[in-house]
């Protein structure tokens, strides 16, 4: 079953069971993957799924960091409420400690010396565990070990 069956399964399981929440964080998702199959033209793949999920959870973080200094906290709580429904959806988030070996692999197949070589670094990175790591975490753990 693909990922976007397994979340319109959940969105019609979520309002059986009055779970205005989920469901209606659900619906945000589905339509956000509505947008891009019409914008794009195109069926969604469980990649392609898979990247909205982290868009829009990187969205709600945004947003949570603003409501947060703004001292909205009715609103940083739905946004937090948000992000945790959509994590359900992604893979396992590499540790820090995972995460720095694993670029310390990419750093050592790519011959990178410095920081001038940051960019075959990321690209490389991206491309092997883009899916379990936040840009900015590689992106961090990519300066500090090239500094």
């Amino acid at each position: 079953m693909s990922l976007r069956t397994t979340i319109k399964d959940d969105i019609k399981n979520a309002m059986k069971a009055k779970d205005t929440a989920k469901r209606d964080a659900l619906r945000l998702l589905d339509s956000a993957m509505k947008q891009i199959e019409v914008d794009e033209r195109k069926e969604l793949s469980d990649d392609d799924v898979l990247a909205i999920i982290a868009k829009q959870v990187k969205q709600r973080h945004d947003s949570a960091t603003q409501y947060k200094n703004a001292g909205r906290d009715d609103l940083l709580e739905k946004e937090l409420a948000e992000i945790a429904i959509f994590e359900t959806y992604l893979p396992r988030q590499l540790s820090d400690d995972e995460l720095c070996s694993a670029i310390k692999e990419i750093i050592a197949q790519t011959g990178a010396q410095n920081m001038k070589d940051m960019g075959k670094v990321m690209g490389a990175a991206k491309s092997h565990i883009g899916n379990v790591a936040d840009g900015k975490r590689i992106n961090e753990c990519v300066k500090t070990l090239l500094a």
